[in-house]
């Protein structure tokens, strides 16, 4: 049974997708459908969308991160739903003090595994992990 975060970044994952899919439409109101329909038994939708208004907030910082962080991958050429899946766990590693960066890559790398390709899950631990490592180097 997954958790509840699980379902909620679940939910935020296809609300990005959706967004970008369709070339900006109300990333919000497309979270709000996609809790009702798929995590309807989620009481609080309250974590799902402080994630998403994060990501959205620094998406910008965050994809010029991911750029830095896969040099051999433009942005635009990442497929959408990894680069999705990206968003979260860059913003939970770098902005969201409560859950631990390996955590973060655990549940990136989960959803990878679930709805990328073959290649994602490896893809996107090795994103995330050089992320994390320059984070930790940072604060030391």
């Amino acid at each position: 049974m997954a958790s509840h975060r699980h379902l909620a970044r679940t939910c935020v994952m296809q609300a990005i997708f959706t967004h970008e899919f369709r070339g900006g439409s109300d990333a919000k109101k497309i979270l709000e459908s996609n809790l009702k329909e798929f995590a309807p038994k989620l009481k609080d939708g309250g974590f799902a969308e402080e994630l998403l208004d994060g990501i959205l907030s620094k998406r910008n910082k965050i994809l010029k991160i991911i750029s830095e962080n896969a040099p051999e991958w433009p942005v635009d050429k990442i497929a959408r739903i990894d680069r999705a899946i990206l968003e979260i766990g860059v913003y939970e590693i770098l902005f969201a003090d409560d859950i631990p960066p390996v955590v973060a890559i655990n549940e990136s790398i989960e959803m990878a595994k679930y709805f990328g390709d073959t290649n994602s899950s490896k893809f996107i631990n090795g994103v995330l992990s050089s992320v994390m490592n320059k984070n930790l180097k940072k604060k030391k």
